[in-house]
């Protein structure tokens, strides 16, 4: 019996399988497994009857406070474009090694403090994913940071095309201004390049612009505003590090410093500025944030009362 069964079980699922490969047009009717084909102007049809319906609801709980893009549902980022935040920034950093204590993402940490800040004070933006990779150096044969372990470098082409289609990307949401700003020196020709491109590409008629900010990206004048305001007088020790970044990376977190491991060996200093305790260095880097993003708020304006859009 149990053969029988068995048997009659294969010959079940044989029949079954080849009734699920039949085409649709030869499958027997009745059966329920058939649908009818439309025609491409029909699928287009119902797609857009499916967009219009998706862009018509309703959102359904309230929104997250937050300007950061990637953390926003789309209803979100549709909602808040509505209410008016159609500038949009594009921060950049980088992956490279930033001396024994400050972790490889350094730049990505920052622009995770300043882009923030920079949004709500214009108070009609909106911050795209942070950028992490960027032109480090060579890649083979090794140059620059690439030279160092935990450096991720892209060309200068790659860059170019990846800062590209995000803007483009953008744009075709809707959003009006496009704000590039990058926290490392590799990053400026690119963005700068692909500023001036997109701006010749998309015309004078363009309801979008983009801009490239330098202005974000000038650590001097940051150094002296520390020193003038804060009351830092530093004595370089030759690290790829300072205390206008360390500072700034601890108001995000405290451990991409190191800030516990160096206490432990009496090394919570860089420069010969204090990282502890750490309240007191949180709050010079709060300051320097807001310092930063001051002074970026204000070329961004400029920027974007530039009739030319460049």
């Amino acid at each position: 019996m149990h053969r029988i069964a068995a048997a009659c079980l294969a010959v079940v699922t044989t029949a079954s399988l080849a009734l699920a490969q039949t085409p649709a047009a030869q499958q027997p009717e009745g059966g329920g497994q058939a649908r009818p084909q439309r025609t491409p102007e029909e699928r287009a049809a119902a797609q857009a009857e499916e967009t219009r319906r998706m862009f018509a609801m309703e959102r359904p709980i309230d929104a997250v406070d937050t300007v950061w893009i990637e953390e926003m549902t789309w209803l979100e980022v549709r909602d808040a474009m509505k209410a008016g935040k159609r500038t949009v920034i594009v921060p950049t950093g980088g992956v490279e090694q930033n001396g024994p204590y400050l972790a490889t993402g350094k730049h990505n940490y920052v622009n995770r403090a300043t882009c923030e800040a920079i949004a709500r004070k214009l108070g009609s933006a909106l911050c795209a994913p942070n950028v992490p990779f960027v032109p480090e150096g060579g890649i083979e044969p090794k140059t620059s940071h690439m030279i160092y372990p935990g450096t991720i470098s892209l060309s200068e082409e790659t860059f170019q095309a990846l800062l590209t289609d995000i803007a483009s990307s953008l744009k075709a949401h809707g959003f009006e201004h496009i704000i590039l700003i990058g926290d490392s020196g590799g990053n400026q020709t690119g963005m700068k390049t692909v500023a001036a491109n997109l701006t010749g590409k998309w015309g004078a008629g363009s309801k979008t612009t983009i801009h490239f900010i330098p202005e974000y990206y000038q650590y001097p004048e940051a150094y002296k505003w520390a020193a003038a305001n804060l009351g830092w007088k530093e004595v370089p020790e030759g690290h790829h590090d300072d205390p206008t970044i360390s500072t700034i990376m601890m108001t995000v977190d405290p451990n991409s410093v190191r800030i516990k491991q160096r206490v432990a060996k009496k090394k919570a200093s860089i420069n010969g500025i204090p990282l502890a305790p750490v309240e007191q260095a949180v709050a010079w880097g709060k300051k320097l944030v807001d310092y930063r993003a001051q002074v970026t708020v204000d070329a961004i304006k400029k920027a974007l009362s530039n009739p030319t859009h460049e």
